[in-house]
C-alpha cells in the first residue's frame, strides 16, 4: 500500500490547487485546455526566454514560481526534464508529469537516465516519462499537450493507461461514458500502477477504474489494492495487452504448457474480482454498465424487444457468457398478457411485437411486468433511427415507458442497440441521467452484465479473499553462483541451469510426507521385479526410473496392467536400456476421472497451481485453470467446478461420482509442498492423479519435480 507522503503527493498532482507548465508548444497547448475545462487556479507558465504564454506572464525558472506547485506538466527536451524536476522536488512541488520520451523505453543511455529521473524526484509524485499527460474531468485540470473529447463531470469513471495514443482515443468516445480521469502513465518511471489506482480509491467522485496494462511491476502489491477496491465497492475493469512469454522458459512439465502468462492474468483478475475485458470497445461498455448499475448480486437477466429476432439473438449470445434466462414468474405473466393480449407469446426474452408502439400507457405497463420479475438485469433492445434521414420520435415514447417503469424499483434498466451506431450520443447521454444503462452492442453488453455479476459475487467472498504472496527469491547451496534474487536476467519463468530433477520414486517420497496419496510400490533391480510384483499382487505398473526421464510414456519407460510374473520379466528387459532400476506398483481401477495438479514458477507472479483434465487428454483437451498462491480450498474446488471434465467428477450418465474431497486434499498437500520449498522449486506436475469412486481416494500415479541447483549425493 502507499506510504501516507505518496497518497497525499498524488492528491497533489491530481486534484491540484495552482498548476506549473514547462516547455514550448505543448506546455502552451496544456495552458489552453486547463483553460478551456475550467480550471479556476493558478496556472504559471515557465520558460527562460518568453515573457507570456497563451496570455499569462511566464516565470524564468522554477525558484521563481510564487509557491511550490501542487502539479506540474514539464514538456521539455529528456536532459532538461531531469533538472526541472530535480528542482521541483527540492521546492516541494506535489508531483510532475513527464512528456518527454527517449528514456528507458529506447534502452541504451536512456536507461541510465530514466534512473536519474526517479532518482531526482525523490518522494514527489512522478507520472511517465513518455506519456502524453493527465486529465482531471472532475476539476477541470488538462496537464495534456493535445486537444480531447471529454468535458466537466461531477462523478464517473477513472482511466489508466500505458498507452497515450489509446488514451486520446478513449476521450474521443461518444457512447455516453462520463470520464471523470484519464491518466497516462508511459514508462512508469514513478509512481505505480497500483499506487495509482489507490490514490483514485481516496476520490469518492470515481465509481470504476479502468485499466489499460502492459504490464505489472509488483504483482502482489497490486493484488492488495486490487483487494482493497473490490471491499470499497470500486469496481476495476483491466484491458490486458500482450500475451507473449514473460521470460525464456526452458520447461519440462505439462503444467507450463498450460498456465502460460496470459493464464497467469487471468487468474489474478479472477482472484481480485477484476473484469477483463479484450478491446477498448469493451472497456467503455462494461465501465459504463459498472458506473450506472454497480457489481450484480446475480446473473439473471431478462430481456425484451419488438423482434423475435432480436429475441433470439439475445438468447443465443447470453448462454455462451454464463448468464441466465429463467422463465417469467406467474404474477409477471398474468400482467403482461394482460396488456399484450393473446397474439403474444409471453417468454424470456420477450417479443412483445409492436401492436402497443407509440401507447405510453401500454409500454408503461409492459416493462412494469418485465421489471415485476425482480431479475439481475432488464433489457430492452432497441436501435434508433438515422437521425440525418429518419425521424425518431416514437422511439422516445418507447424509451419514456421503459425509463417510467424503471423508476418504480427496477434491477438493472439497460437499453441496448444492437448496432453501436444505432445509440447515438445525445440518447445515449439521456438515458445515464434517468439512470440506465445506454449499452452499444449487444456481444458487448451482455459481455458486461456478465462481468458485474463475477465481480459481484467476488465482492460477496472479498473477506475471505488474500491477497498474493510476495515472490520468494530463488536460492540454493552447491556449486556455481547463487540465483538469489530473480532480477534482471535471471528472472526467468524457469531456470535452466543449474537445477536438477527427483527421480519418480524420489518426488512421490518427497509429496507423500505432505500427505499425498501414492501407490503401493517399491524401487527394486531387474532381478528382484518379478518376485516383487508377486508380493505385491497383480495387476501392476512396471516403470523405469531415472531423473533424466522427465516423460517415460513417449519414452517406452512404463508398461501397465502387467498381469504377472512372466510379463513383469518382459517389461523391465524392455526397458533395460533406459534404466537399471524400476518402480514396480500396484494399479488402481475403477477410475473415474484423470486430473494434472501441478505448480510452476514465474518470474512476476511466483508459483501458481494449475488443475485440469489429465492423462493424454492434457495437450488435446486444454481444459485447466490456474490459481495463484496462497491457494485456498475453496479456490480449488471452484476451478474444478468450471472444467469440462467436472461433470465425469460429479458423476455422469450414471456413472459413478469421484472423490472429490480426496482430490481436493490431493491438490492442497501439492500446495503445501510447493510452499515449503518455495525457495527452491522450479516446477511439479503430478500427472494423472487417479481419481476414485466417491469414498475411495485418489491416486497420485506420476510426478515430476524440478528444483533449483545441483543434485546431491
Amino acid at each position: 500500500m502507499a506510504t501516507v507522503a505518496e497518497s497525499k503527493a498524488l492528491r497533489r498532482l491530481f486534484s491540484p490547487r495552482h498548476i506549473a507548465v514547462f516547455g514550448g508548444a505543448s506546455a502552451q497547448e496544456a495552458v489552453r485546455q486547463c483553460k478551456a475545462l475550467g480550471f479556476d487556479g493558478p496556472i504559471w507558465p515557465v520558460h527562460p526566454t518568453r515573457k507570456e504564454m497563451d496570455g499569462l506572464a511566464c516565470f524564468a525558472s522554477v525558484q521563481d514560481l510564487p509557491e511550490a506547485p501542487d502539479a506540474s506538466f514539464v514538456a521539455v527536451p529528456r536532459q532538461a526534464t531531469v533538472e526541472v524536476v530535480r528542482q521541483l522536488a527540492a521546492r516541494g512541488a506535489g508531483g510532475a508529469i513527464c512528456y518527454a520520451s527517449g528514456f528507458a523505453e529506447v534502452g541504451g543511455d536512456g536507461v541510465a537516465l530514466q534512473a536519474a529521473l526517479v532518482q531526482a524526484a525523490g518522494s514527489m509524485a512522478l507520472v511517465g516519462p513518455n506519456c502524453y499527460g493527465m486529465l482531471n474531468y472532475l476539476d477541470g485540470v488538462a496537464l495534456w499537450p493535445d486537444q480531447h473529447g471529454g468535458q466537466r463531470q461531477s462523478q464517473g469513471v477513472a482511466l489508466i493507461t500505458q498507452s497515450g495514443n489509446i488514451g486520446l482515443n478513449l476521450t474521443m468516445q461518444t457512447r455516453g461514458l462520463p470520464l471523470a480521469y484519464l491518466i497516462t502513465v508511459g514508462n512508469k518511471a514513478g509512481n505505480s500502477m497500483e499506487s495509482l489506482v489507490e490514490s483514485l480509491l481516496s476520490d469518492p467522485r470515481v465509481s470504476v477504474i479502468g485499466l489499460h496494462i502492459e504490464g505489472l511491476d509488483d504483482v502482489a502489491a497490486f493484488s492488495r489494492v486490487a483487494l482493497k477496491a473490490l471491499r470499497q465497492g470500486v469496481p476495476l475493469v483491466a484491458l490486458k495487452a500482450g500475451s507473449s512469454t514473460l521470460g525464456a522458459q526452458t520447461a519440462m512439465s505439462h503444467t507450463s504448457s498450460l498456465a502460460g502468462p496470459d493464464a497467469l492474468y487471468d487468474a489474478l483478475f479472477a482472484r481480485c474480482g477484476i473484469a477483463r475485458v479484450r478491446d477498448p470497445a469493451g472497456l467503455i461498455e462494461t465501465c459504463k454498465f459498472l458506473h450506472v448499475h454497480g457489481p450484480l448480486s446475480g446473473k439473471r437477466i431478462i430481456s425484451a424487444s419488438c423482434s423475435g429476432g432480436e429475441a433470439s439473438l439475445v438468447a443465443d449470445l447470453a448462454q455462451p457468457r454464463g448468464l441466465e434466462m429463467p422463465a417469467i414468474p406467474p404474477a409477471a405473466q398474468a400482467r403482461l398478457r394482460a396488456v399484450l393480449g393473446d397474439k403474444v407469446n409471453v417468454a424470456n426474452p420477450l417479443d412483445y411485437h409492436t401492436y402497443i408502439w407509440g401507447d405510453l400507457a401500454a409500454q408503461t405497463q409492459c416493462f412494469s411486468g418485465l421489471m415485476d420479475c425482480g431479475f439481475d438485469a432488464s433489457l430492452l433492445v432497441l436501435d434508433y433511427p438515422r437521425l440525418d434521414r429518419c425521424s425518431a420520435d416514437s422511439w422516445g415514447t418507447t424509451v419514456d415507458a421503459f425509463a417510467a417503469a424503471a423508476s418504480s424499483g427496477g434491477h438493472g434498466a439497460t437499453v441496448v442497440a444492437s448496432l453501436p451506431e444505432d445509440l447515438p450520443e445525445e440518447y445515449a447521454n439521456a438515458l445515464m441521467a434517468q439512470g440506465i444503462a445506454p449499452m452499444h452492442g449487444i456481444p458487448d453488453c451482455l459481455d458486461a452484465i456478465a462481468h458485474a455479476a463475477r465481480i459481484g459475487a467476488a465482492r460477496a467472498r472479498s473477506a475471505h479473499l488474500q491477497p498474493l504472496a510476495d515472490l520468494v527469491p530463488l536460492s540454493y547451496s552447491g556449486p556455481g553462483a547463487p540465483i538469489g534474487d530473480e532480477g534482471a536476467a535471471s528472472r526467468l519463468t524457469a531456470i535452466a541451469s543449474p537445477s536438477h530433477s527427483l527421480d519418480e520414486a524420489a518426488g512421490k517420497r518427497a509429496l507423500a510426507a505432505f500427505g499425498l496419496p501414492v501407490p503401493q510400490g517399491k524401487v527394486v533391480r531387474a532381478a528382484q521385479a518379478a518376485a516383487f510384483a508377486d508380493s505385491l499382487g497383480y495387476p501392476v505398473v512396471v516403470k523405469a526410473v531415472s531423473a533424466q526421464l522427465a516423460h517415460k510414456t513417449e519414452a517406452g519407460g512404463v508398461r501397465l496392467n502387467v498381469q504377472n510374473a512372466e510379463g513383469v520379466r518382459a517389461a523391465v528387459a524392455n526397458m533395460s536400456a533406459l534404466s537399471d532400476r524400476f518402480l514396480v506398483e500396484h494399479m488402481a481401477n475403477q477410475v473415474v476421472a484423470e486430473i494434472i495438479v501441478g505448480v510452476q514458477r514465474d518470474a512476476q507472479f511466483g508459483l501458481s497451481l494449475t488443475v485440469g483434465a489429465g492423462g493424454i487428454l492434457v495437450e488435446l483437451l486444454q481444459d485447466a485453470r490456474t490459481l495463484l498462491f496462497p491457494v485456498a480450498r475453496d479456490e480449488v474446488l471452484q476451478a474444478l467446478q468450471s472444467l469440462k471434465v467436472w461433470p465425469l467428477l460429479a458423476g455422469f450418465r450414471g456413472k459413478a461420482a469421484g472423490d472429490v474431497e480426496a482430490l481436493l486434499d490431493a491438490a492442497m498437500a501439492i500446495a503445501a509442498y510447493a510452499q515449503a520449498h518455495a525457495h527452491a522449486l522450479l516446477e511439479l506436475d503430478v500427472n494423472p492423479v487417479l481419481v476414485l469412486p466417491a469414498g475411495q481416494g485418489v491416486m497420485a500415479v506420476d510426478v515430476l519435480i524440478r528444483l533449483a541447483g545441483e543434485a546431491h549425493g
